[in-house]
């Protein structure tokens, strides 16, 4: 099998999940794009996507060279949702079964969140259910002006769960409450007001400027940086100034000593790229 990495210093080990279901495929740059590959199913998660989503996401984090990750589907669809086969399947499991396997996806959803680098969706077509999940796990999203969206589990007597903290964190407690407890389908420009998708472009092509443009600005900008910050907004969100004062100015302080720091303000006073962005 052959590895889809062009890039010899972000190493992703040859695995047959990763092959058939998740196309890898980086620059030298460091820029990584991750395309769920179903497009038969529409890129529908089962058990099998939904682990060689985790292997992928689990691996970019373990690579300092990753500048940015991308994530898109086969086909011209972002992702369906749930596979019907697999829903299924699952009508017939347990509950502690069903338990097992909804933590699967929780757990990729959660290290799809964890990469350090600058996740962005690319959404083509549609994202239902945990896809539009996958979307809100990203930092941004960028949708065509035709795409849909929808958490419709409540019209199959289910409900958005491994999703939810997701969503909830991206559009706010009561627009998660109207939109999961409806099931209602709604296009871009809503998607977009209400901050499930931070940008729509007019189509596929302007999608893949999107991600050209980004992708530049991330060159811009210090790897280490970029984790950090990242990390902050995670750590200081919703907590009381009071509690939060000395911790930033702590990481502030510590940012200006470190290597990327003085890099990055030397860089500036002298009128030169810094070192990452070469």
């Amino acid at each position: 099998m052959t590895n889809p990495i062009a890039d010899p210093f972000v190493e992703i080990p040859d695995t047959d999940a990763t092959s058939d279901l998740v196309r890898i495929d980086a620059t030298p740059a460091g820029v990584v794009t991750v395309t769920l590959n179903r497009p038969e199913r529409k890129n529908a998660f089962d058990a099998r996507l939904i682990a060689a989503m985790h292997e992928a996401f689990t691996t970019l984090d373990e690579q300092e060279a990753v500048r940015v990750v991308f994530l898109r589907g086969a086909g011209g669809m972002f992702s369906a949702g749930a596979d019907l086969d697999w829903m299924r399947e699952a009508a017939d499991r347990t509950e502690r079964d069903n338990r097992d396997d909804a933590f699967e996806m929780a757990r990729m959803l959660k290290s799809l969140a964890d990469i350090p680098a600058l996740t962005v969706a690319l959404v083509e077509g549609g994202a239902f259910g945990g896809g539009a999940g996958v979307a809100a796990a990203c930092d941004l999203a960028i949708a065509t002006a035709d795409a849909k969206f929808s958490f419709s589990e409540v019209r199959l007597g289910l409900i958005p769960a491994t999703i939810s903290p997701y969503v909830i964190d991206a559009i706010g407690p009561r627009r998660a409450r109207g939109l999961f407890a409806t099931g209602r389908v709604f296009d871009a420009a809503f998607a977009e007001k209400i901050g499930l998708i931070t940008e729509v472009v007019a189509d596929a092509q302007a999608l893949s400027e999107a991600a050209e443009r980004i992708a530049e600005e991330m060159m811009a900008c210090a790897p280490g940086a970029v984790a950090a910050a990242k990390q902050l907004v995670a750590d200081v969100a919703y907590r009381p100034l009071d509690e939060v004062m000395e911790e930033t100015s702590r990481r502030i302080a510590r940012a200006r000593v470190e290597a990327e720091g003085q890099e990055g303000v030397r860089a500036f006073l002298e009128r030169r790229k810094p070192s990452w962005a070469q």
